[in-house]
C-alpha cells in the first residue's frame, strides 16, 4: 500500500518561505492526484492545495492563492508546497493526501491515503 511522509516542516519568520516535500512510496505515483491540507489548532482541516496526476492543472484555497506553489516531480515520487509570504495564519500541521489511489490487487478499489503531518510555525 502507498504510504506518504513529509518534511520540511519547522519555524519561520512572518514573511519567509519555506517548502515542504511529500515522498510517496510505490511505483503508481504518477497516476494519481496530490492534495495538500492544513489543520491549525482549534479549526478544521482545510484544503490547500491540489495538482493532477501530470501536474498540469492546480488549485488553490483563496488564502494562499499568489503565495503558495505546489508541485510534482513523478520521477522522485514527490509532491512539493513551496510557501512564500508566510504569515501567522499560515501556522498549522500540513499534510499531503492522495485522495484516490488504485490498489494494486482484486479487488480493485480506490483508498484514499494520508501522510503523518509536518507542523509549520510562523511566528517571530
Amino acid at each position: 500500500q502507498v504510504q506518504l511522509v513529509e518534511s520540511g516542516g519547522g519555524l519561520v519568520q512572518p514573511g519567509g518561505s519555506l517548502r515542504l516535500s511529500c515522498a510517496a512510496s510505490g511505483s503508481t505515483f504518477s497516476t494519481y492526484a496530490m492534495y495538500w491540507y492544513r489543520q491549525a489548532p482549534g479549526k478544521e482541516r482545510e484544503l490547500v492545495a491540489t495538482i493532477t496526476s501530470t501536474g498540469d492543472i492546480t488549485n488553490y484555497a483563496d488564502s494562499v492563492k499568489g503565495r503558495f506553489t505546489i508541485s510534482r516531480d513523478n520521477a522522485k515520487a514527490t509532491v512539493y508546497l513551496q510557501m512564500n509570504s508566510l504569515k501567522p495564519e499560515d501556522t498549522a500541521v500540513y499534510y499531503c493526501n492522495a485522495p484516490g489511489v488504485l490498489t494494486s490487487t482484486p479487488p480493485y478499489t480506490l483508498l484514499e491515503i494520508w501522510g503523518q503531518g509536518t507542523l509549520l510555525t510562523v511566528s517571530s
